[in-house]
């Protein structure tokens, strides 16, 4: 799977996600390894946005690989269980990374 894969895999499910009840939420997603790459994830206005760039004034920023994240977006990998194992890294809020990962499962 390649970066460009994963971007189309979480416009998906972000096209599906309940944002009702998120006032604000930006959240940029550093993707290491082989298909490297940077996107973020903003609900502004209860609507939800994901773009191929970096977003300077955001809550928090998350660094995974490829093959971790898609693990995580498919459920297959717990978003604490990560953190604590050190495949997922944590840049800023750690409560809004939270709520952005119940956003994508």
């Amino acid at each position: 799977m390649t970066f460009n894969d994963v971007l189309e895999k979480v416009r998906g499910l972000a096209a599906k996600a309940d944002v009702s009840n998120v006032d604000f939420l930006a959240v940029q997603v550093n993707i290491t390894g082989k298909s490297n790459g940077v996107f973020y994830v903003e609900v502004k206005d209860h609507k939800i946005s994901v773009e191929p760039y970096e977003y300077n004034d955001r809550n928090c920023a998350l660094t995974i690989s490829l093959a971790d994240f898609n693990k995580l977006i498919d459920g297959k990998l717990d978003p604490v269980v990560a953190f604590t194992m050190g495949k997922l890294k944590v840049d800023g809020d750690v409560g809004k990374a939270l709520e952005f990962a119940k956003l994508v499962k």
